[in-house]
């Protein structure tokens, strides 16, 4: 991609020491080693003895603290990264085992490219420019209150949209593999046409048992024989003991039966190993004098998805301010380009104009790798509910993206990636509700047309924010992405009696336009576990 302005090179982190393994805080912007200083002045003091320095150094770790944040970093790394391959895989392996699906990964790369680059020369604008000093002061003053800005951006459009990754996706093939090989895929009358293995449903019932009809849940008003009330009481008491204990596998465990609404930021920030020190909130401010300093063109494509999303929601419209800061800020980041390592995809090249093709002249485009798509700012938008400061608001983003959210636009062969979702989605529905598939399918209304959408955005957008978060506490619970696609089998479960009388798609997706009233967890335990057997 080259530039069609002054210079594409955009502001990195040059001289920033990026310390992505720290177990306290993440990606702090502070030299690495720099939590050995505490550890040498403890080891000369007097009592310690050169015969006992193991037994000592694991009993210092024990009193300091420091055994559980290690605990902790190790389970964190365990969560992200893949279970290892083959020692003499190659690399790209670890990106995504399968051919079809990395190449399928890399065209539909090249198009998200030639439409920014297509926006780029239409509108003569450049990748990446220094703002004027002027512009500076300007933007570090309305900082914020960024809201309150209306740039014209009627000449930018989004990227891509999720329907025009949909269409991506329903063109999948792979190349070895003949549709006759399978009976069971080749009953498969679904729009996703790749055979990948996803679980039915005694497989997902015992992968999410803490769901179970007997086991007390938040997010269920009649639970069990425990008066709710009883419940909740003794599920916070053990909430609290939990976040005492800063054991964040503890805290992925609790959370599976939701969390009370007064500990949830505390619990996610425990289970993504986040903890705001002094240098997470000084890289914040880097990364916010970065985006003073230098304007880039996926900025007012940033703006534009605001605009045409979350301030348009009810929920939402009042954190614009806190979504333009996050995302600008998310931009620049370098750090987010660690995540290459086990994603499909790859991050965008440009070259210095006039430099096109020699790597010497190469910058990643944007920073951080990640083209935003329409919907990209409804990841952030919930998380305002939890988080008011601005550094641990980014924080917590960043590692919710990282983990999660790159796995829902990105074609990959992954359990939580957004095919097996497709796959799983179409599965459950053809398998348990085959009435309804074959009839929505027979009148032109595939459901997964209706259903993309939801699983891209993970349900952000489109269910009650307090319903949305009971859902989100379960992808972190499980560390999977897979309950989305049970949630979107569930609600057509749900609303099967209205859509057999349909007779279009128009008429389908009217009687699933408004999710806002649906109780989450009421419908993913009936789905599983009281009606299909």
């Amino acid at each position: 991609m080259e530039s069609c302005g002054r210079s594409a090179t955009p502001p990195g982190l040059e001289g920033v020491a990026l310390c992505r393994r720290c177990p306290v805080g993440s990606n702090s912007a502070i030299p690495p080693g720099h939590h050995s200083q505490d550890l040498q002045a403890s080891l000369q003091r007097p009592e310690i003895k050169l015969e006992s320095l193991k037994e000592d150094i694991k009993e210092y770790f024990k009193i300091s603290g420091w055994e559980k944040k290690l605990q902790n970093a190790v389970y964190s790394e365990l969560s992200v990264f893949p279970s290892p391959s083959h020692p003499a895989a190659p690399p790209e392996h670890l990106k995504e085992p399968l051919v079809y699906m990395r190449k399928a990964q890399g065209s539909w790369e090249k198009r998200i490219l030639k439409s920014l680059n297509s926006m780029c020369t239409e509108l003569s604008i450049p990748l990446a420019r220094k703002r004027p000093v002027g512009e500076q002061k300007e933007l570090l003053n309305k900082w914020n209150e960024m809201g309150t800005d209306e740039p014209d951006l009627s000449l930018f459009r989004p990227v891509y949209a999720p329907k025009d990754f949909l269409e991506v996706l329903i063109n999948l093939r792979n190349p070895n593999y003949e549709n006759g090989d399978s009976l069971s895929f080749r009953t498969h009358l679904g729009l996703i046409q790749v055979p990948l293995k996803v679980k039915d449903i005694p497989e997902l019932k015992e992968f999410f048992v803490e769901l179970g009809l007997t086991t007390g849940q938040l997010g269920i008003d009649d639970s069990t024989q425990v008066p709710p009330e009883l419940f909740e009481n003794e599920h916070v008491r053990i909430g609290q003991k939990v976040l005492a204990e800063q054991d964040s596998a503890a805290a992925q465990q609790y959370i599976r039966q939701g969390s009370p609404t007064a500990l949830r930021a505390e619990l996610w920030a425990l289970i993504l190993n986040i903890s705001s020190q002094p240098e997470d909130i000084l890289y914040y401010e880097q990364l916010k004098t970065n985006v003073i300093q230098h304007d880039l063109l996926v900025d007012s494509l940033i703006y534009k998805d605001v605009k045409l999303t979350a301030s348009n929601d009810d929920y939402y419209f009042v954190f614009e301010d806190y979504l333009y800061q996050v995302l600008l800020c998310f931009s620049r980041d370098t750090s987010v380009l660690g995540h290459f390592a086990y994603n499909s995809a790859s991050p965008p090249k440009s070259y210095i104009r006039g430099k096109l093709g020699l790597e010497e002249y190469a910058v990643f485009y944007p920073p951080n790798g990640v083209i935003p798509f329409h919907g990209f700012s409804m990841y952030v938008a919930p998380l305002c509910f939890l988080y008011h400061e601005p550094s641990k608001l980014y924080q917590i983003f960043r590692e919710m993206y990282v983990r999660f959210f790159f796995r829902l636009h990105s074609i990959s062969s992954h359990p939580s990636g957004i095919v097996s979702l497709c796959l799983l989605f179409e599965t459950l529905l053809q398998t348990y509700l085959p009435q309804l598939f074959y009839h929505l399918r027979e009148i032109g209304a595939q459901p997964l047309r209706i259903s993309f959408k939801w699983m891209v955005r993970a349900f952000s957008g489109y269910l009650a924010t307090d319903q949305l978060l009971l859902l989100w506490d379960r992808i972190l619970g499980y560390n999977s992405l897979e309950i989305l696609a049970v949630l979107a089998a569930a609600v057509f479960a749900f609303r099967a009696v209205n859509l057999m009388e349909v007779t279009s798609l128009a008429a389908a997706e009217a009687v699933l336009a408004d999710l806002s009233t649906l109780k989450v967890m009421p419908l993913l335990q009936i789905f599983l576990f009281a009606t299909v057997t």
